[in-house]
């Protein structure tokens, strides 16, 4: 049994993530401070004797004994995170320096919860981890972009300077049940629409293209990096098979039956034209590769709105 810290440990990955370590008999302590976590998530774990909640911003110091942390503290979604740009960048910044500090005291392992959105609007496709990215500094989503660059640095450097025991994930779209309804991403959004009857929105051409993993592979995959012994990483978590926007959309319109109609409305600033992993080094360091097909994870994940919207 381990004592565990996991940030952001109310979100959709983080509750996920919370749930598994408590079925491996782990003691778990689930630090949110619900800015775009909810305690819903994680009400099922409330009364466990090994789970305890903690409403606490990453940006403010930490303290606790904990053999192992999982650091997934920031908004993930575009509205989420712009709408308070500074604030996200203090997580991305602060936060993984209080997280590494204490990980540097109590001599605990530290996994970084990264992101693909480090490649930017990729020049390189697929994506590999030694491909350097293409982001634009000033831009709109530079406070995460950025944001999550800085924190694979400070990882990366307290690992070098001080010895801490590192692991970093770069985690491309990933989607499933507890996903918010109003997290503005192209799954959450394109299901409400559908489920509503209402009009998808597709911005651009809808040629754009994302992979999409469903969390039970990804929880698997972070997990495993956890544990894996002498790597550190960086390394891409995500399913490799890619789909066009227009591709996802009807797929969804014809799960849910509904009657909604595709419109295009213009493509946001800096939003990528592609984002696809390459994950040869998931398959050798790990033994992990993605087994949940898309129409069955949404399936699950259609389920899931269903229930929360209550019109289904």
């Amino acid at each position: 049994m381990k004592r565990i810290l996991v940030t952001g440990g109310a979100g959709f990955l983080g509750s996920h993530l919370c749930e598994r370590l408590i079925k491996e008999g782990n003691d778990v302590i689930c630090l949110d401070n619900l800015f775009t976590g909810n305690k819903e998530n994680v009400r099922h774990l409330m009364e466990h004797p090994r789970f305890e909640f903690v409403r606490h911003d990453v940006t403010q110091p930490f303290y606790a004994e904990a053999d192992e942390i999982y650091h997934l503290a920031c908004p993930a979604s575009p509205p989420h995170y712009q709408r308070n740009p500074i604030q996200t960048s203090k997580t991305n910044v602060l936060g993984s320096m209080h997280m590494l500090g204490l990980a540097k005291r109590v001599g605990a392992r530290v996994l970084l919860a990264s992101t693909s959105e480090v490649y930017g609007d990729p020049l390189v496709h697929p994506q590999p981890e030694n491909y350097r990215g293409n982001v634009n500094t000033t831009g709109i989503r530079s406070c995460y972009d950025e944001g999550k660059r800085m924190a694979e640095t400070l990882f990366f450097d307290y690992h070098r300077q001080n010895g801490v025991d590192i692991r970093v994930i770069r985690i491309f779209n990933t989607y499933g049940p507890r996903m918010s309804q109003s997290d503005g991403r192209v799954v959450s959004n394109f299901i409400v629409q559908a489920l509503k009857n209402e009009n998808i929105t597709i911005y651009g051409s809808g040629q754009q293209t994302r992979s999409f993993c469903y969390v039970d592979d990804l929880i698997e995959g972070m997990v495993r990096m956890m544990e894996c012994v002498g790597f550190t990483g960086p390394l891409n978590l995500g399913n490799p098979k890619e789909f066009t926007m227009l591709e996802l959309a009807e797929m969804i319109v014809r799960l849910t039956k509904s009657e909604s109609k595709v419109i295009h409305l213009p493509l946001p600033e800096d939003d990528p034209v592609q984002r696809k992993p390459i994950i040869d080094l998931a398959k050798e360091k790990l033994g992990w590769k993605p087994l949940v097909d898309l129409e069955h994870g949404l399936y699950q994940t259609i389920d899931y709105f269903k229930t929360v919207m209550g019109s289904w």
